[in-house]
This record gives C-alpha cells, structure tokens and sequence, in this order.
C-alpha cells in the first residue's frame, strides 16, 4: 500500500516551521497513543505512521531531501533511511522530549499527568534510553554517468566508532559489573509531583545518574574504558539509486558511529560528487555534445558517430545543416532520483572553419567563393540562434 503523504499524516502545511509541526504532531500521538487506545491495532499504526513522519519533518535535511524526492529519498536501499521507528521503544527512546521519561532529556508527560501511572507498562523502562546516541558520520562517493543512470552498489571501507567486540557494547567488564542505578532504582527516571489548582501533576526528566539506562557500571570495560566502542575499519555495503544529482546528500539510517554504552548509532550522510566525463556535459537530466563538423560535411551532409553515457550513436547530418543546429536524441540523458522516464543529449553542432589552408585548397575555395549557392540568404528560413534555444527547451 502506497504511503501517505507525511504532511498530510501530521496535518500541517509544508511552509509549516518545526514548532508547528512539533505540536501537530504532539496531537496527534496523543490521539493515537496506545495508552488510550490499548488493543487497538489501527490506532498503534497510525501512532507509528506519526512518528515516522515526525521523524523526518523535524530533522532539517531529512526534510529538505523529502521535500524534493518524496518517499523516493528513502528508497535504494538506504538502510530504511527514513521511518526507522520499528518498535514502541524506539518511539518513546528517540522522541522523549515529545513524551517525557528519558530519550532526550525527559520532559513533560501528558499520560502520567491525565492518565496517572506509569504511561501503560513504560513505568519500568519502555520510555529509558540506552546509552548516548552515536554521532553522525558523513563521506563523500565519486560516481560516473554510467552509475547516475543505471544506480551502483559501492563497498565503503570505513574507520569509524563500533560497538566494543569485548563487551558487546555495555562498557562493563562482565555481566555481574552492573548494577541498579543507585539514585533511580532502575527505572532511568526521576519523578516529581507538583501540587497545582487542577490537582497533582507528574512531570518526568532523565536520571541524572544513568542517563536514563537504569544501570550503573561497578567495573569498567578494559578495551573500551566503560564506553561501549572501540575505533575500527568496517566495510559497509550500500545500493545508490540511479539519478541522483551533484551535492546530493543521503542519509544511511544507523550506520554512523556506535552510541555509547549501548545507545543507537548515529546515520552515514553520503555527499554525492559526479565525475566529469570527457566528452560530456551535464544540464540537469539532459547531457549535452559539441560536435564538431567541417563545412563540405554541413554542405553535403553525413553520418557520424557521436557519444553518449552508454557508448556510441549514429548521427545523419543533414545537407545544408547549419552552424548552431541542436539535434535531440531521446532517452539518452539523465534519470531523476523521484520520477520514470531520462532526460534527452542534445547535440549541439559547430562548423569549424580551418585557419591554414594551401594553393590548392585556396584555388578550390575562390572558384566557389562567386557561386551563387555560397552567397549567404539573410532571408532564408532558417532559424536563428534564439529560436534555436527556444525550440530546444519546448
């Protein structure tokens, strides 16, 4: 089933700016929530469908790249790249500011304050985080033409932050060197309840002590030193989807460096650089060629070979071709990252004039110079230079 728009999702305009949206969606998680809707299927993915379009309209580039390329940005084989929300934890974990109760420095949770409780079951750790989210990482990748037209798949070695191969990421030495945390008791919370004139309210921030992961470490790692990663090389593989463009940027959900003491891992922003072709010229979707001709051929006419991203094509230079012609070969341009179909190559035709020439040479071309064939028509039919620009963009 087709994906709904995820401004449509929230309700909002796309000139809507990020407190808008933060608020419509705030709306409507609290309508979906699965605390008031316990049971409900429907309404647990629509809570989902929410977040992921929160996901990527609260984040500048991931919205910039949906504003261009739609749900095709996450397409390619990108690691899922945009709605990584798979589970309620992830949810809770990665907008705690939204709900309260850890993931980005606890907050005001509406649940606990209407509803009372613990939010549904999440009393005991469904809202905690796991750690310090890892950072970003961003390269850059050369392509070809040949890769913008047909897509690539490119086997990246990378030295980067990874989870710590001695303590699987806890940052403690064993299973028996972690404890409760001694402050929160293990929930990776701290509560605190206000009397006001609409009764008692509940707000919820993040221990302090844990940093929301309810534990505490008694002995540290000695590969890691406690925090969960170690610097290595690790080759990773990635599919680039065919079109897109210079100065594109994509994002690789989750595989920028690994968060601390278990905490998600940052993404992998991919820079595209297109490499110059030798031959060829790029204008958007379309790739143009300088063809360059001698007058007998533009008088007489010819056939010639020219090139294009996937080899060669023939050409036929009609007699009487001027100077300035553009003829347009269909389909051999450039595809978009969101859209079927490719741009054309427009073959731009030059007449070159030689600027040596020996008696002989010169004793054929002043016979002709007098024919009447090789006066110039100002009044001919043959477009001008504008109207040839024109013709080309309609």
């Amino acid at each position: 089933m087709a994906k709904r728009d995820y401004y449509e999702i929230l309700e909002v305009s796309k000139g809507s700016t990020a407190e808008e949206i933060k608020k419509a969606y705030r709306k409507v998680a609290l309508k979906y929530h699965p605390d008031r809707n316990q049971g409900d299927k429907a309404a647990e993915e629509k809570f989902k469908e929410a977040a992921e379009a929160y996901e990527v309209l609260s984040d500048p580039q991931k919205r910039a790249q949906y504003d261009q390329f739609g749900h095709a940005a996450s397409q390619g084989g990108f690691g899922g790249g945009y709605g990584g929300q798979g589970n309620m934890e992830d949810i809770f974990r990665n907008f705690g500011d939204i709900f309260g109760g850890g993931g980005g420095g606890g907050g005001f949770d509406p649940f606990e304050t209407f509803f009372g409780g613990g939010g549904g079951g999440r009393q005991q750790g469904g809202g905690r985080t796991r750690g310090k989210r890892g950072t970003n990482l961003r390269i850059k990748v050369k392509l070809t033409l040949q890769d913008v037209v047909h897509g690539v798949s490119k086997s990246l070695k990378l030295k980067k932050q990874v989870t710590c191969h001695t303590c699987s990421g806890s940052g403690a030495k064993d299973a028996s060197s972690v404890s409760k945390c001694s402050v929160c008791g293990g929930t990776g919370v701290m509560r605190k309840v206000t009397n006001t004139i609409l009764g008692q309210m509940q707000t919820t921030t993040t221990c302090y002590q844990c940093n929301g992961s309810g534990q505490q470490i008694t002995r540290k790692c000695g590969t890691c030193n406690g925090l969960g990663v170690e610097y290595a090389e690790e080759t990773l593989d990635i599919n680039i989807p065919a079109g897109v463009q210079e100065g594109m940027q994509l994002s690789v959900s989750g595989k920028g460096n690994a968060g601390e003491q278990g905490g998600p891992a940052g993404d992998l922003i991919v820079a595209i650089e297109v490499e110059n072709h030798p031959e060829l010229e790029v204008d958007n979707q379309n790739v143009i060629y300088n063809l360059n001709i001698n007058f007998v051929d533009a008088a007489l006419g010819t056939s010639v070979d020219v090139p294009t991203i996937e080899g060669k094509a023939k050409v036929k230079i009609p007699a009487g071709t001027q100077a300035g012609k553009v003829f347009r070969l269909g389909g051999k341009g450039l595809p978009s990252v969101n859209s079927r179909g490719r741009g054309d190559q427009l073959v731009f035709v030059q007449v070159f004039t030689p600027t040596e020439l020996t008696s002989d040479e010169k004793k054929i071309l002043e016979k002709l110079r007098e024919s009447p064939n090789f006066k110039p028509k100002p009044g001919s039919k043959e477009k001008g230079f504008f109207d040839r620009m024109k013709d080309m963009f309609e």
